[in-house]
């Protein structure tokens, strides 16, 4: 995005978590599945993929397990993208 001059605004979460509030207000109505990080162990363990956890639950194990949350998350607009898809990223910066 640098490359593209693009202005954003970075965090990284695992060293500056969400809170419970700001998570929610990411996450909003949409479902919780393209937020969880299927490469995290935890995910894994807790079979997330046969049984996906409701979404107040996927937040206390966000807040419990930043890593959980999937990277990165661009927010434009109204519009969000999780995880890193080149084309998608490169869509959704379109002016």
């Amino acid at each position: 995005m640098q490359s593209q001059k693009v202005d954003f605004e970075e965090r990284e979460y695992g060293k500056t978590p969400f809170t419970e509030k700001e998570l929610r207000e990411l996450i909003g109505n949409d479902p919780i599945e393209p937020f969880l990080s299927t490469r995290t162990p935890l995910y894994r363990e807790m079979n997330m993929k046969q049984k996906p956890p409701s979404k107040d639950e996927a937040i206390k194990l966000m807040l419990k397990d930043p890593n959980l949350l999937k990277r990165p998350v661009i927010i434009k607009g109204k519009k969000k993208l999780t995880g890193f898809n080149e084309a998608e990223v490169k869509e959704l910066l379109q002016p």
